[in-house]
C-alpha cells in the first residue's frame, strides 16, 4: 500500500487486491458506528476517528433511505476522518485507516 498526503495526515492509496482483502476482513465486522437522519455530526466523526485509531477497519451504518444522500454522507465521513472508504453495500460502509506505528507494536 502506498500513502498519499491529505490534510496533514496520510491516507492509504489502496490497490484492488488491498480493497478485496479489506472487504473480506470486513465481512465479519459488526457496524459499530451509526449515523442517524441528522447526518454527519461531530460526535459521529469523533467516534469513527477513535475507533479507526484502535482497530483500523470500521463498519458504519447509515439510517438514511435516499441513496444519493447516503453516498454523499459516506464520502463526507471519509474526508472528515482522514480515512479511505473501502466499499459500500446498501446502508453500510467500510472505512480503513492504517494504525499508528505505536499501536501496531
Amino acid at each position: 500500500m502506498q500513502t498519499a498526503p491529505l490534510l496533514g495526515m496520510t491516507t492509504p492509496d489502496l490497490t484492488g487486491a488491498d480493497r478485496r482483502a479489506l472487504r473480506g476482513e470486513g465481512q465479519t465486522l459488526e457496524a459499530t458506528v451509526t449515523v442517524g437522519r441528522e447526518g454527519v455530526t461531530a460526535t459521529n466523526t469523533r467516534e469513527l476517528c477513535a475507533q479507526l485509531g484502535r482497530r483500523g477497519l470500521i463498519k458504519v451504518r447509515a439510517n438514511m433511505t435516499d441513496r444519493k444522500a447516503r453516498e454523499a454522507l459516506f464520502a463526507e465521513l471519509a474526508e472528515a476522518s482522514d480515512s479511505t472508504l473501502v466499499s459500500t453495500v446498501g446502508r453500510t460502509a467500510l472505512y480503513y485507516r492504517p494504525l499508528p506505528e505505536t499501536a501496531q507494536a
